[in-house]
């Protein structure tokens, strides 16, 4: 049965899915453009100001990773970012990436957070169209990221 574990953000199995995702970002990138990658800080994605899950498929495998932390108080209440959500390309259309943001949403919820936000690039079809079935939509920039292009928020 496939599972979501927390683990922290600098333990080796996080680090190394990052890693994976981060070099595909790089290399999908577009031409001209210097893909920016930031590990994150453990300490960040630690509860409750945040969490870092892991995805481990039915043999053990990890196969993914993505993380929440609150990122400020505004005038509707507590908001958390979204981040590196990542799924293994070799294991996508299983519905696992889903299953990533609704176990992160879940907790974002249980932390009485009042929005989920996230930044994201244009090239990252799938995942827009993930956030769309999530319930995600489209909001003004919310932080200065180099690598985004499009930023979305969800009310819990």
């Amino acid at each position: 049965m496939v599972a979501l574990e927390p683990v922290s953000a600098d333990a080796p199995r996080a680090r190394a899915l990052l890693e994976d995702y981060f070099a595909m970002r790089a290399e999908a990138f577009p031409t001209g453009q210097a893909y920016q990658p930031v590990l994150p800080a453990a300490a960040t994605f630690t509860p409750p100001t945040g969490v870092f899950l892991i995805v481990v498929d039915d043999d053990g495998h990890d196969v993914g990773c993505g993380g929440i932390r609150r990122i400020d108080d505004g005038p509707q209440g507590t908001r958390y970012e979204v981040k590196h959500l990542f799924v293994d390309p070799a294991t996508r259309g299983r519905g696992w990436g889903r299953l990533l943001l609704e176990g992160l949403e879940r907790q974002a919820r249980e932390w009485d957070a009042a929005e989920l936000v996230l930044d994201t690039h244009h090239t990252l079809e799938a995942a827009a169209a993930l956030y769309a079935r999530s319930g995600f939509t489209a909001i003004t920039p919310y932080n200065d990221n180099p690598n985004a292009t499009r930023w979305y928020g969800k009310r819990l």
